[in-house]
């Protein structure tokens, strides 16, 4: 099964929300920094199992432009100067659909790196 299309982007500056509707109806509201923490980018996830960097202190983090890449992604321009990531429709479907389980993951890596974060 393809992945859904996204129909509608939004980038509100204010509360730092990244807002993505589907065609099939999910709908994800993702802060600015779930996305750069989350970051596809070989500077986040490493080159292979084992290698992800946890990237730490990006509460203030925000998005300065959105940038399409063919029809199939986006790459995000962040505040602190990160840009490398390609975020496909798939990427961002699983984090719309999966959010509150990815941020709860990244919670639990921050604190056992002596990191916590509320």
């Amino acid at each position: 099964m393809a992945t859904p299309i996204p129909v509608d982007i939004k980038v509100h500056t204010r509360s730092r929300i990244f807002e993505i509707a589907f065609e099939d109806g999910i709908r994800g509201e993702l802060t600015h920094e779930f996305l750069r923490v989350h970051s596809p980018s070989a500077e986040v996830r490493g080159h292979g199992p084992g290698q992800e960097m946890l990237q730490l202190d990006k509460e203030s983090v925000t998005i300065d432009s959105v940038e399409p890449v063919g029809n199939y992604a986006v790459k995000l321009h962040f505040s602190d100067g990160h840009n490398t990531g390609i975020y496909t429709w798939e990427l961002l479907y699983d984090m719309a659909r999966n959010r509150d389980r990815l941020w709860g993951d990244y919670l639990a890596r921050c604190a056992a790196a002596g990191h916590p974060r509320a």
